[in-house]
Parts: structure tokens; sequence; C-alpha cells
């Protein structure tokens, strides 16, 4: 029932904006203004200003080595071509470590919006079979459902923007949050792990129809409108509720429609933060099942993972599995805490690929290297500035990573010789 070989090309332009505006609107909206207003403050735009610009510069990192290695697997693939084995397997490693952990958060997130008390876990595990399923019956039905889910959100936040501006109100000042350069810094990791979602596009390489045109134009596309919508409804949450009770508040946007009297629309600001979070969960596990399938055609993961199904034409076997490991990880971890764990990873990842693009020679070169010098930068300051125990936390993974990895080649060597 499985072949292993090549994906089939079957997304257009729109499916991969659509994939990557379904990972970057998604679940982060309705929640990552709070951790990031209490890190920053009255400051939380400034957070938002940084964390768009080192978006930008991995963004055009990620376009420009994505024109010259259209296949799956992002920058584990494109840092194995530019710097070696060992850069490729650092990057993917912290790409599916990090990312496997935001689809149990957003698993979690998606339960807290829809179920009853005490079926929250039950229900988050309903919905990654679910989503799963939806996946391993090809990426055209990821795509679809996903533009589905966008509309609807981008709908809902419509509705949060037009609350507000029918019912602006000067947000009381009293009560700030103290702020400094550390914590607008630190605003800026944790809200940049909402904009992460464009690499989701290119992972899916080998499934874009002229990649080499298309996923450039579909990164900058999705990037550009992700920061006019989380402007927005920044500028909107600040100033409706104030840096204090937003950093307080565990669901701001309901908040916002609260305080500018538009009861009617709290349920549906509801439904909104449930669809975004399955928005995100279904790209992420579409994203990561691309990347563990590229890594184990190179068996920097077990082979058996690198399956493409003969009708499907997906890499089943590899999402099955990931599939199995957010229902444990749901189970039995509570992961909303570990944001910044997952925020490490990813930065990690787009250090990578940042200085996989600064190593491009002038014929494959689309923007220049200071752009790549500035995402480099950008990506080792957030990372730093995260919450302490996500930091140790992913440091320790990525460290017994690369260990298992020099184990295998070792024993690969002893077995050779």
């Amino acid at each position: 029932m499985s072949t292993s070989g090549a994906l089939a090309r079957r997304l257009g332009l729109g499916d991969a904006v659509m994939i990557g505006l379904g990972s970057m609107i998604g679940a982060g909206i309705f929640s990552v203004f709070a951790p990031a207003a209490s890190a920053a403050g009255s400051w939380l735009l400034a957070g938002l200003a940084i964390a768009a610009v080192v978006a930008f510069c991995n963004a055009t990192s990620s376009a420009q080595l994505a024109a010259t290695y259209p296949s799956s697997g992002g920058t584990y693939l494109y840092a194995r071509e530019q710097l070696g084995d060992w850069w490729g397997f650092a990057a993917g490693w912290s790409f599916v470590i990090g990312k496997t952990a935001s689809c149990a958060a957003m698993a979690l997130t998606f339960a807290t919006y829809a179920a009853p008390p005490g079926w929250t876990k039950p229900v988050a595990v309903v919905a990654v079979v679910a989503l799963a399923t939806v996946n391993y019956f090809g990426v055209t039905r990821t795509a679809q459902l996903t533009r589905i889910i966008v509309v609807l959100v981008l709908a809902v936040l419509a509705v949060v923007v037009a609350a507000e501006a029918t019912a602006w109100n000067a947000a009381p000042t009293s009560g700030a949050v103290d702020t400094t350069l550390y914590g607008v810094l630190q605003s800026a990791g944790l809200l940049f792990f909402a904009f992460a979602g464009y690499a989701r596009i290119a992972t899916m390489g080998e499934e874009v129809r002229s990649p080499e045109r298309t996923i450039p134009a579909a990164i900058g596309i999705a990037l550009g409108i992700a920061v006019v919508v989380y402007a927005a409804v920044g500028i909107v949450a600040l100033g409706s509720l104030g840096p204090s009770a937003l950093a307080a508040s565990p669901a701001p946007l309901r908040d916002v429609v609260a305080a500018a009297g538009w009861a009617w629309s709290v349920p549906v600001v509801r439904v909104g933060g449930a669809l975004a979070s399955l928005g995100a969960l279904l790209a992420l596990i579409a994203g990561i099942g691309r990347t563990a399938f590229a890594m184990a055609r190179e068996r920097d993961l077990p082979r058996m993972l690198s399956a493409v199904h003969p009708r499907w034409h997906v890499p089943h076997r590899a999402e099955i599995t990931l599939a199995a490991v957010i229902v444990i990880l749901v189970l039995t971890v509570d992961l909303r805490s570990a944001i910044g764990f997952s925020s490490f990873g990813v930065l990690l990842y787009y250090f990578i690929a940042n200085l996989a693009a600064f190593t491009q020679l002038p014929d494959r070169r689309r923007f220049p290297r200071g752009l790549q010098l500035l995402g480099m930068l950008g990506c080792a300051v957030l990372a730093l500035t995260l919450p302490l125990a996500g930091v140790a936390v992913g440091v320790l993974v990525v460290a017994v990573g690369l260990a298992v990895r020099a184990l295998r080649l070792r024993n690969d060597r002893r077995g050779a010789a």
C-alpha cells in the first residue's frame, strides 16, 4: 500500500497563500496578545513591529532558498544543500519538535473554546484525529478546508475591529505594566511565534506548481496580509482594554467585543477562536509531516516515514506517526506554558535559514545579504530573551537530537567497517 518517491504538485498560488495564512492567522491571534502585553505593556506594538521585521527577513530568506530548492523539507533541505548535513538536521529537528508542541497546544486551545468543562482533552484528541484524517486523503483537501477556515476567521476578526471602531474608548492608563527593553524583545519573541506560519508553504515545496515562482510570491502575500491583520487587532486590543487588562485577559478578543457592548458577538468570537485553532492545527500537521518525510528520506528519521501513499500522494506514515505523538502529548502534558519552547525551536530554525540564504551565490540571490544578517541577529536576540524555562528545554531537546544522530552515524560507520 505504500511507495517511497516524490509527492504530487497539486497546489497553486491561492492554495499556498491560504495554507500560509491558515498557519499564521490561527489561534495565536486570539491569545498571544495577553502574554505579549504582560511582557511589553503599552509598548506591545513596538514588539509587534520587531517581530514583523524579523519575520520579513526570515521570509525573504525562505523565499530565496525555496526558489532554488523546490522540494519538501523547507530549511532542513536548504541547510543540507548550503551548509551541510549537521546544519540541516539541526534545522529539521528544531522544526519538528517545536511545531509538534505547537500542534498539541493548538488542539488544547481549540478544545478550550469548543468543549464543555471536563471534556477538553477528549475533544482535543478528536480534533487531532479528524484533521490528520483530512491530511491523509490529500493535500488539496487540506488546502480547501484551510481556505474555508481562513475566510471565516477573517470575518470574525472584522467583527472584533468593527465593534471597537463603533465604540472607541480611550483605555485607562492606571495600573499600566512596567516596560523594559528586555520585555519588549520578549514580547517580540512571543509574537513571532504567531507569524512563523509562512514556513508551511516552503516545507510543502514538492506539492506546489511552478514552485520557483509560486513559493516566493505566496510567502510574501501571506506574510503581508498577516502583518496588516495583526497590527489592526493589536491596536484595537490595546486601545480597548489597556495594557494591564489586556495582560490579564485569558481571551482578549472576547473581552474587546464585550467592552464595546457587542454582547451578541461574544459567542461569535469563541467560534472564531475554535476555528482559528483548527486552521493552525491543520496546516501544522501538513507542514511537519512533510519535514519528517524529507528527513526520513535522508535517514535522519526512521526510513519508514518516507513512504508516500500510492493513491493520495501524501507522506501518510509520517502523518500517522505525528498524529499519534500529538495525541500522547495532549493526554499527558499541558503545553500552553511551553510556547516559549516552541518559539525557541522556530527561531533556531529560521536562524539557520538566514545563514543558508547568506551563503548562496549571486546568481541565486533575490534579496540583499543585509536582510539575512538582520534576520540572524533578530532570531538570536529574540530566542535568548524568551522565558528561561522555554530556552532551557529547547537547548536540552536539540542537544539530545544531535547526540542521537551522532550515535547513529557512529554505529553506521562501525557496521560498514
